[in-house]
């Protein structure tokens, strides 16, 4: 007899917010291993603050988030950290250290929470650079790289630790098309050659068609998910009118105020 192995992520009745501004009440999906999950959503959906909440940043209002079936709310030291040694983070910006090369900033998990030799952390950090095509940028200062270098470097980091799962914030923002469309190859070379697991947020329709294989929509409004589904299906056959006007890139109705 075989069970089934638990989703990589499963969030459950899950409400988020700060102090008494609740953004988002109840969400409940799981995110499946080999996943490329989208989270997507307006402007103050909490979309940045759902993945904040899933990698343990911040505390749930209410409800859950299990890694590979264990709580990361309610788990505490080294059951904590382990959890979160699953999750690699990739912030909007890269989030390098200005003062260390490339090699450096990927190698540097490895310096603080490894006992690895220096040549080996060396030679792991070139491994993960050249699995995101920056093998040839290991001596650049930060201020050198373009803003997808900084992405890509980025992503190496997030997976120094051994992390299968990674979770990315806006990784297309502010990059051109041609750059954004080489990240998003990127990004789905990573699932299929290695098996990495993604949770993604991003608004950005393009690599959502590219990379995504689901993807769940916060609503500001209702504070709930309107929408859980493949996006080209819920692009063409939502029922719901604000999911169709936001996969079709529709503006708002314009209202004519008459004047008495």
């Amino acid at each position: 007899m075989t069970t089934e192995r638990a989703p990589a992520i499963s969030v459950r009745n899950l409400s988020i917010g700060y102090g008494k501004r609740v953004l988002l009440e109840k969400a409940s999906f799981d995110v499946h291993r080999g996943e490329i999950l989208v989270i997507l959503g307006g402007s103050g959906s909490g979309k940045s603050s759902m993945m904040k909440n899933l990698i343990g940043l911040y505390k749930p209002l209410a409800g859950d988030a299990l890694i590979d079936g264990q709580s990361i709310v309610t788990a505490r030291g080294e059951t904590r950290a382990q959890l979160q040694r699953k999750l690699g983070v990739m912030y909007q910006s890269g989030a390098l250290f200005g003062s260390l090369t490339t090699l450096e900033n990927v190698r540097f998990p490895l310096d603080e929470f490894t006992d690895m030799g220096m040549a080996e952390k060396n030679l792991t950090a070139r491994m993960l650079l050249r699995q995101v095509e920056m093998g040839h940028a290991e001596a650049f200062m930060p201020a050198e790289l373009s803003g997808g270098m900084l992405k890509r470097a980025g992503i190496a980091r997030a997976m120094a630790l051994g992390a299968d799962i990674l979770m990315l914030d806006e990784p297309s923002a502010g990059l051109d098309p041609i750059t954004a469309a080489n990240l998003d190859r990127t990004i789905l070379s990573l699932r299929e050659n290695l098996g990495f697991t993604f949770v993604v947020v991003t608004h950005e329709l393009t690599s959502i068609f590219t990379i995504a294989d689901r993807a769940v929509m916060l609503d500001p409004r209702s504070r709930s998910i309107i929408a859980d589904g493949k996006p080209a299906e819920l692009r063409d056959h939502s029922d719901d009118p604000r999911v169709r006007q936001f996969f079709n890139r529709e503006p708002d109705a314009i209202t004519t105020k008459v004047e008495t």
